[in-house]
Order: structure tokens, then sequence, then C-alpha cells
């Protein structure tokens, strides 16, 4: 039997047309599939160069058992949860939406630093030297009060948008492989088109919170700031950063996702729920992408700030452009200015994406467990 499954293998022609475009995992091209699948599915790699036929009988035998063809993994109570038939789009949606509200509130104060610390000419009073003594800065000078402005809008608009963020991720993730998590190629694509649904949504958001959160910003609410802007530049102004953010973004999620489920294989191979593994793995890959991509992100405050003190040296013409961006923080604060804030970037990023994914795999778990009972 064996033998005949070798040969079936081996005279497959390999110009016959699939009746349906196979997954990642399904083509058969080993010089692809050893560089990519052996990251996916890591015993099945081979070492040597001859096969035997107990090799092939042990990859038949671990193929079935990963498609859950045998009838003890069928049965088995101890089904991994990321893959329990009751995790379904509106579970992700849920959890996704509940994690993008938390992270965004409790770590709002810390952004709104990063966001002042990343100007490049920043007014005297607005000079911190760290995150600790811009918030204790804020406070004493402005008020706690002002260490929130914005907040409302950003929560708003944070839970549809990682609503449609974690449900893409995890839709494409199963759809792109058989082994969801465990394959980089695909981990890496999901995040990606994630990123240009999520951006989409909270691009105008974060021109609105951004402008709320410079020092002496002249809006005294949220209706106002967005009537100035629509008024003044328009509702392109909204999605002037877009490029930028997504420039930036894509990376960052590519570099953020494939970190977080590499952590999640090394800590946690079972792939059970285990608060402590997601939040170490979401504090490194949040800290990874946050420094890698900060040149990017500094690029995209500006564009959203506008800000007055660095117009000013451009004679009040607006930056309209990544190009322009990257331009005039070179021309104003040399190369270290692409690294502006990077501290309270990765300080902010840590905790942030430690927090979202924590408290997205808990109510994941929770809704999934409920439903399953």
């Amino acid at each position: 039997m064996a033998a005949g499954m070798i040969a079936s293998r081996n005279l497959e022609s390999p110009t016959a047309i699939p009746r349906t475009i196979s997954k990642l995992p399904e083509y058969d091209l080993e010089t692809v599939r050893r560089r990519i699948m052996d990251t996916d599915c890591p015993k099945q790699a081979q070492n040597s160069a001859t096969v035997t036929v107990q090799d092939e009988l042990d990859h038949v035998s671990q193929h079935e058992e990963e498609n859950g063809l045998s009838l003890s993994s069928m049965f088995d109570d101890d089904d991994e949860y990321e893959t329990l038939p009751s995790s379904t789009m509106g579970t992700h949606m849920m959890a996704g939406a509940v994690a993008g509200v938390m992270e965004h509130c409790v770590m709002y104060p810390v952004d709104s630093v990063k966001t002042r610390m990343q100007s490049i000419k920043p007014c005297p009073e607005a000079r911190y030297t760290n995150v600790f003594n811009g918030l204790t800065t804020i406070v004493r000078k402005e008020g706690p009060l002002r260490m929130v402005r914005g907040l409302h809008v950003v929560a708003a608009g944070a839970g549809p948008a990682h609503a449609l963020y974690f449900a893409c991720y995890e839709k494409l993730k199963h759809t792109l492989s058989k082994t969801p998590g465990r394959n980089p190629l695909a981990n890496a694509v999901a995040g990606s088109v994630a990123t240009l649904i999520h951006d989409a949504a909270m691009n105008p958001v974060d021109v609105i919170k951004q402008r709320m959160q410079m020092y002496s910003s002249p809006y005294k609410n949220v209706t106002e700031c967005i009537r100035d802007i629509v008024r003044k530049e328009g509702l392109q102004a909204f999605y002037r950063s877009y490029t930028t953010q997504l420039t930036m973004n894509i990376p960052f999620q590519v570099i953020h996702f494939v970190t977080y489920e590499w952590g999640q294989e090394v800590l946690n191979p079972e792939r059970r729920y285990n608060p402590g593994t997601h939040v170490v793995s979401g504090a490194v890959a949040g800290a990874a992408a946050a420094a890698i991509t900060t040149p990017l992100d500094v690029c995209k405050t500006m564009l959203n700030t506008q800000d007055k003190y660095v117009l000013s040296q451009r004679n009040g013409v607006a930056i309209t452009g990544m190009t322009t961006a990257f331009r005039t923080i070179y021309q104003l604060g040399g190369a270290r200015g692409y690294f502006k804030g990077v501290q309270a970037r990765v300080i902010f990023q840590m905790p942030a994406t430690a927090l979202s994914w924590s408290v997205y795999e808990f109510f994941k778990h929770f809704i999934t467990t409920k439903r399953a009972q």
C-alpha cells in the first residue's frame, strides 16, 4: 500500500489542472514546500536526501493527523481551541472589538506623549526627556484631562476597526493554511490584508486624535476639530497619511503577526489558551515591530498633525506626501529625527500589544467555550 502511495505521488502529472485553487500547504513543489512548510510542520522536515518507505509512511500518517483524517483526532476531546468549530467570525469580531477598545483606552495617555515627542520642532513647553517626564509635565501644567483629549473618538473607532482586523486575519489565516498560525507566509499575507481594512477605518480617527493630542491644540472638542479640517483642508485631509500609514503598518503588522505566532510556537506549541504566553508573545512582537517602523510613524505623525512649528519653517506650505515628509524630517532633524519618540513608541506598543492579544485570546476562549457547551 505504501509503495502504491509513493508511486502515485511520484507519477502525478505536474501539468494537471486542479479543480480548485490549492491551499498553500498543498502545493507539492518540494523546494518551496521545504522552505515554507517546514516552518508550518517542523516535525516533517527531512534531514536526509534518501527517502525510505518508512519515512514515506510516517509522512502520510502525519499528513492524515494534521488534516483531521485519523479517527483518534476526530474524536479527541483535547482539540486545540484555535480550531474549534465554534470559533466563528462573530467570535473573532466580538473579541477583537473588546481588545481594540481596551488597548487604545488604557494606553491613550502614553500615546499622547508619544505624539508630542515625535514632533520635529516642538515648542519649549512641550520638550520631554522621557515618557514619565512627559506624563507628569502634562498633568502638572495642563491638567489630567489633557491626557485623554480625543479618547472617546478613538474608542468609537477602535471597536469596529479591530473587529474587522482580527476577523479578517483569522479568516485568512485559516483559509491559507491547514495548520493555522504555523505558516509564516500565510500569517504575513493575512496580516497585510487585515491592515488594509483596519487602516481604512482608523485613518480619519488618527488624524483627529493626533490633532487633539498636540500641545496648544486650537480645538475645544472633537466636533470643532472635524469641522475645521473639512472647512480648511477638505475631506482628503483625513486620508492624507493613508499611503504612509499603509507603508508603515503593513511591515509593522507582518513583523507583529509573524513574531507573535513564532512566540506562540516556541512558548505554546500546543496552541492552547495560556494567558502568560499571549502576554509575552504580544509584548515581544509589539516592541520589535515598533522599533523597526519608527521612521515611518514619525512621517505619519507629521502628515497628520501639520505641526505649525514645522510649517513655519516651510513658509506655511503644507506637507502633502511621504517623500516630502521624509525630506522635511531630515532637513529639520537630521538622521536622528527619524527616530524621534522611539522610546515612547516601544513603551507604548509593548503593553498595548500584550494587552490586545491577552484580551482578544481571553474573550475568544471564553466565547468559544460557552458556545461549545
